[in-house]
């Protein structure tokens, strides 16, 4: 049994941890009340920019648009959205392993990294990471997406690579946070972004009748042409999804590690009380061995 000393400092050692843990759980409580309000406020205009681009897919022909059809080249990139800290739970491990765990080559498949918990994780697996942003993630706005996006598109117009994806946790509720690998290009009637999410098994898509609508609809028009037009429309899509993704993350992030602080929390509590068992067991043991040995003693002189 470990004496008394020892329990004791165990015990102080736990309640400085929970005291951590405490203070962690309420930073990430206001964090993430801000972060649920704009993932919220973006998420109508993400799902209408989506709905935009599924609509044009599915109501136009064949469209020779560089961001339309393949370019050829085998190459993956993949936007991997995680946080800088860890204690959040499996929030960043899940997002690696949908990178990690696809089946892709390393020699085909490059890294854009924002966060550095999913840039170490990748690394250490093999990736290429030849973009990295850590700061992104900390407060994300529009312009640091388009910058982004514009980097994306100038390296697959320019064949570099020939498939973009993004992987980030999508924000449902506060205990809720769903990992998603999303096709973001090419973009075509034969594979819509619909159809192009990885996620949990029963997981519903964005617009589920997406797809079913646009069998009652016209064709698409273009005004003045196709070209001009879809070449101002895609990339406000990509710069859209990959800001809502950094939003959606934010609060995903924060809410993880609310609860993982909270569960820690409650274990420290736990901990504590054994530990005060414990003490109370040596402390008796202890009055209990001095009172026999007086005893002894009394009567050894007597």
């Amino acid at each position: 049994m470990a004496s008394m000393r020892d329990i004791k400092r165990r015990k102080t050692g736990i309640q400085s941890t929970q005291q951590i843990t405490k203070a962690m759980k309420l930073v990430s409580t206001v964090k993430l009340q801000r972060a649920k309000s704009r993932a919220e406020q973006n998420k109508n205009y993400m799902m209408q920019m989506y709905d935009t681009i599924v609509s044009i897919i599915n109501r136009s022909g064949y469209i020779d648009h560089p961001l339309m059809v393949p370019n050829g080249s085998k190459r993956k990139a993949v936007v991997l959205i995680t946080s800088n800290r860890g204690l959040a739970g499996g929030y960043n491990s899940n997002i690696t392993k949908l990178v990690t765990q696809s089946g892709w080559s390393t020699d085909e498949t490059v890294i854009y990294a924002v966060g550095k918990k999913g840039r170490d994780g990748v690394r250490r697996k093999g990736y290429e990471v030849v973009y990295e942003n850590s700061e992104m993630i900390e407060e994300p706005i529009y312009a640091d997406a388009m910058e982004l996006a514009d980097a994306l598109l100038e390296k697959y117009l320019s064949g570099e690579i020939g498939e973009i994806y993004i992987a980030y946790t999508i924000f449902k509720n506060t205990v809720v946070h769903v990992p998603r690998l999303q096709k973001l290009l090419p973009l075509g009637s034969e594979s819509t972004p619909t159809e192009s999410v990885i996620g949990t098994e029963g997981e519903e898509t964005i617009l589920p009748d997406a797809a079913e609508e646009s069998a009652k609809r016209a064709l698409m028009t273009y005004e003045p042409d196709e070209d001009e037009a879809l070449s101002a429309i895609i990339p406000k899509y990509v710069t859209t999804l990959i800001y809502g993704a950094l939003i959606e993350a934010v609060a995903s992030e924060n809410g993880a590690r609310m609860q993982a602080m909270d569960s820690a929390t409650d274990n420290a509590e736990k901990m504590i009380s054994s530990l005060e068992l414990q003490y109370n067991r040596a402390r008796q043991g202890a009055i209990t061995q001095e009172l026999t040995e007086i005893i002894g003693g009394a009567e050894a002189i007597g």
